[in-house]
């Protein structure tokens, strides 16, 4: 069984840099500027994995219940994850032009 451990934290992006807050809706667990994320948890803010890899954006996927989703691939151990996008909330929004190239340019 999946658990889920509410981790709602700021930080700075390791990618970019950026200063993120956090979410005021769900656990931020991504930067709003770049959409890079951390290898941190084996189940969402378990901080359980021992990687620490960088999460690199590669493309979003729309789910029926949970809406868009940027999928994460880590660059050290190939691990995929993925986390809702930030798109109606009013800190820190995901950037939208970073969503759209995303979803016009995904990688594989």
């Amino acid at each position: 069984m999946r658990q889920f451990t509410h981790r709602n934290e700021a930080f700075i992006c390791a990618n970019c840099g950026f200063a993120v807050e956090p979410s005021e809706r769900s656990c931020r667990n991504h930067c709003p500027s770049c959409l890079y994320s951390v290898h941190l948890d084996i189940h969402p803010g378990d901080r359980a994995a021992d990687c620490g890899g960088l999460m690199k954006p590669i493309r979003i996927e729309y789910h029926s219940k949970k809406g868009y989703q940027i999928v994460h691939r880590c660059q050290t151990c190939a691990y995929v994850s993925r986390n809702i996008v930030q798109q109606d909330v009013l800190v820190q929004p995901d950037d939208q032009e970073a969503v759209l190239r995303l979803m016009t340019h995904p990688e594989e």
